[in-house]
Formats: structure tokens, C-alpha cells, sequence
């Protein structure tokens, strides 16, 4: 499969928050300003760029089955698929903590900003999505891996920056008072989704 195929559809076809609805929660939260918005967007994509390949080598090299007869010919039998989401899990948790201690180093500011928002990328189903995704496609190869983990970051990044963008310039306009934050929010994040449906013909 061509990488920058793989990186086009990830970021525009199948962006994990409008064709999946996935990391709605962080999305909607912390989607107010855009400056921090491009903070938790920058650290998703940090997250998905290194889980995702090392879920790939997780997968390939140790889980799935016959995954372990580099290490034993008699263990090509054994199958252990089964730990997949608990190890995927365990990996994407270890590396926001990784996250959360380089932001709160360097950008404290932005580290107040984001609040509980931050450690909760590690429950964020767009991260988990993106290893789960990556194990369905069947990708071949450490790279196809890499380039989908960038594009699924990006696509996201690319989601909350707009709608929080979106959001700082309706707040000067008459939005009628029942629809007031999350009601506009909502119907602002469907039409952005029906916008990139449009995407989806691209002959790729």
C-alpha cells in the first residue's frame, strides 16, 4: 500500500473524529481556544506517531499467532491475540506519562490549560482506536504503521484546531440562547464531518 495514500485517507477520509466520532470527549472539552487545542492536539500526535508502530511490533513480533517462532520454532503454535487490548493499552498509558512530564517541564502554562485533559489521553479512544485500526488494516510493514500513526494524529490536530478556531469567532455572534455552547458545538461538528465526507472521493 502506498504511504502517501495511507497518510492522505488517515488524515481526510478516515479522520478518527469525523468518520469514527472517537476522542469526542477531549475534542469537545478542550476545544475552546485554539492555542490550547494545538497543545493536546500536538500531544495526541506525538502519542499516536510512537504507539502505533510500537503496537505494530507488539503485534507482529509477539501477539499474534505463530508471532513467536523467531524466538522458538515450537512456539508457532502459540497465540496470544488475546492480550491485545491490555497491551496495547499499557503502551499508550506509558507513553502519556511520558507526555505529561515533557509538557509539564517545558509548558507549564500549558499544562495548567489542559488540566485533567492531559493524563486523559491515555483513556482517549481516539489513541486506542488508532492501534486497533492499524491491527484490522493488516498493515505489512513498520512504516505503513508510522505514516498511519501521523496521519490519524494529524487528522485529529486538524479537528479540534478548526472547531476551536470555529468556537473563538462565535463567541462575537448571535447564537440563539438554547444553542449556546455545547448545542452550536454539536451541530458545527456535524457539518464539519458532512465536509469531509466530500473527501471520500478522492481516487486514491
Amino acid at each position: 500500500m502506498d504511504l502517501l495514500n495511507i497518510f492522505i485517507k488517515s488524515i481526510f477520509i478516515d479522520n478518527m473524529v469525523f468518520a469514527f466520532f472517537l476522542g469526542m470527549c477531549s475534542y469537545l472539552a478542550v476545544s475552546k481556544k485554539v492555542s490550547t487545542a494545538i497543545g493536546l492536539g500536538a500531544a495526541v500526535v506525538f502519542v499516536l506517531v510512537v504507539t502505533v508502530p510500537l503496537n505494530w511490533l507488539l503485534d507482529e513480533y509477539i501477539l499474534k499467532a505463530g508471532a513467536l517462532k523467531w524466538l522458538d520454532p515450537e512456539l508457532a503454535t502459540m497465540d496470544l491475540s488475546f492480550l491485545s487490548f491490555i497491551m496495547f493499552i499499557a503502551v499508550i498509558a506509558a507513553m502519556v506519562q511520558l507526555v505529561e512530564m515533557i509538557v509539564e517541564r517545558f509548558s507549564p502554562s500549558l499544562y495548567s490549560s489542559l488540566g485533567i485533559f492531559l493524563p486523559l489521553i491515555a483513556v482517549n479512544c481516539a489513541i486506542l482506536g488508532g492501534s486497533l485500526f492499524m491491527q484490522q488494516k493488516a498493515f505489512t510493514s513498520l512504516s505503513e504503521a508510522s505514516v498511519y500513526g501521523l496521519g490519524s494524529g494529524i487528522g485529529w490536530l486538524l479537528a479540534i484546531v478548526a472547531l476551536a478556531a470555529i468556537r473563538e469567532k462565535i463567541e462575537y455572534s448571535n447564537v440563539p440562547k438554547p444553542l449556546k455552547g455545547l448545542g452550536i458545538t454539536f451541530i458545527i461538528t456535524g457539518l464539519m464531518a458532512i465536509a469531509f465526507m466530500s473527501f471520500m472521493g478522492i481516487k486514491l
